[in-house]
């Protein structure tokens, strides 16, 4: 359910009217384009995390398929990432319920979902999981039904007859805008696919972490399908890509719906968005407190981050993920749209440099997990795809650079991940041993090669 959940957020929910302003109809092909990038990180990421599970994930293989310090730079550069999303998100929930609530200030809708959170995730994985499984699950039901009454409306069966497929090339054609528009396109959806790599992070936690992740990643490419392309194609028959309701506040969704004449929807799907955002928020604590963790296990980050309770979670992780969140919500209400305004706008080029390390250490490390014998999920034509993965990360940064709106944000992230490498040279991480003796994983010692992070939450399933 957290991979399911991971793939529907409040940017397909609300922001994917902007894409479907940008390129027309052919928002479709821009979804598959970074639909493909995303699945063929994943599968490489799958490769590694099937040999030698680890809620260090993505930062682990970089230490061990280069050194510590890269390691250090792509888990702390993918943390920070994630306290931004975080601050973004709890402030997105709680803006949109102070709309329906006004008598409540935003404030305090913050804080009843920081604490709440908190609770959740200090009690430990299990409820975490319980949580997140209800959450992610009132996502996917509302992407099905608005799916099944999309394909209503085309054929007519609701509404207020068959509306055909006239849409998808009227309008000044499929692709209206051309290449230019495609890529346009491309900017806005591509990074509404981050989240999805925190299923790495949570399958080294589940009983049996290599099923796990072989049951979730095999699952991506029907997610992406469905849920992402399924409904941009129903969004784009439906309405004119120009109509001013696609890009409207309520979103396409909204829009949609409301031509089956669905009462009270447009409140409806304001509530179902701002629990998309607190699934996100859920699941980042989550993934912040374990990257953590992780990386102080290996020697890369905070000694108090190791402490753990006795349902073995990360307690001091997971609080100090709670208090920047709360110190985060506070900045945004007292310089609303400066300071935050611009770090968030880096987070979707952080993710770039994220997915490029993923697939550099799956390329390093191939050779050794073979000679292990270790792995039980394969990276599809290795090494061809993780190539072809890189270079179409490496096109996508160009994107960036050729757009004034984006290249700042590429150039900034730059300039953030060499500032944590140095903090990792003057750190002198290469030189700090593991702070943990090993893989506490209940598969450990069966052939799934050296971890050196432990893994919080084994206990409590």
């Amino acid at each position: 359910m957290m991979g399911l959940g991971s793939a529907i957020g409040a940017g397909l929910f609300l922001g994917s009217g902007a894409g479907i302003a940008m390129a027309g109809p052919a928002i479709i092909v821009s979804y598959a384009v970074a639909g493909a990038l995303v699945l063929i990180v994943m599968r490489a990421v799958a490769e590694m995390v099937s040999a030698r599970p680890s809620t260090g994930s993505f930062a682990t293989y970089a230490s061990q398929a280069f050194n510590k310090k890269a390691g250090f730079t792509l888990g702390w550069l993918y943390w920070f990432l994630l306290i931004m999303v975080l601050i973004a998100e709890i402030s997105g929930a709680a803006g949109i319920l102070h709309s329906l609530v006004p008598t409540v200030p935003q404030w305090g809708w913050a804080l009843i979902f920081v604490v709440s959170f908190a609770a959740v995730n200090l009690w430990g994985v299990r409820n975490f999981g319980e949580f997140e499984f209800w959450l992610s699950g009132v996502k996917v039901v509302t992407v099905v039904v608005f799916l099944i009454i999309g394909v209503a409306l085309i054929v007519g069966i609701v509404g207020d007859g068959p509306v055909g497929f006239s849409n998808l090339v009227e309008h000044g054609g499929f692709a209206p805008q051309g290449f230019s528009g495609v890529a346009a396109g491309l900017l806005a959806v591509m990074f509404s696919f981050g989240g999805i790599e925190i299923i790495t992070i949570a399958a080294a936690e589940a009983d049996r972490p290599r099923e796990a992740i072989r049951a979730a990643t095999k699952s991506i490419f029907w997610r992406i399908l469905i849920f992402y392309i399924g409904s941009m194609l129903v969004i784009a028959t439906l309405l004119p890509w120009n109509d001013p309701a696609v890009s409207g506040p309520n979103g396409p969704f909204v829009a949609v719906l409301q031509l089956a004449h669905i009462p009270a929807i447009a409140t409806v799907m304001q509530i179902i968005a701002a629990l998309a955002l607190l699934s996100a928020f859920n699941a980042n604590i989550y993934a912040t407190s374990r990257m953590a963790y992780s990386l102080t296990a290996q020697g890369e980050g905070f000694a108090p981050l190791l402490h753990l309770s006795k349902r073995k979670v990360p307690t001091n992780a997971v609080l100090a993920s709670i208090v920047l969140s709360l110190v985060g919500v506070f900045l945004n209400w007292w310089i609303p749209g400066q300071v935050f305004t611009v770090l968030l706008d880096l987070v979707g080029a952080a993710l770039l440099v994220v997915w490029a390390g993923m697939l550099a250490s799956q390329l390093r490390l191939h050779r050794e997990l073979e000679r292990e014998g270790s792995i039980s999920l394969r990276m599809w034509w290795h090494p061809w795809l993780s190539w072809i993965g890189l270079i179409g990360l490496a096109a996508f940064a160009g994107l960036m650079l050729w757009n004034e709106q984006t290249r700042w944000q590429l150039l900034g992230t730059i300039a953030i991940t060499l500032v944590i490498w140095l903090i990792g040279l003057v750190r002198g991480v290469d030189r700090h041993r593991s702070t943990m003796p090993g893989d506490l994983s209940p598969e450990a010692g069966q052939g799934s090669g050296p971890v050196v992070t432990g893994r919080p939450g084994v206990d409590d399933h």
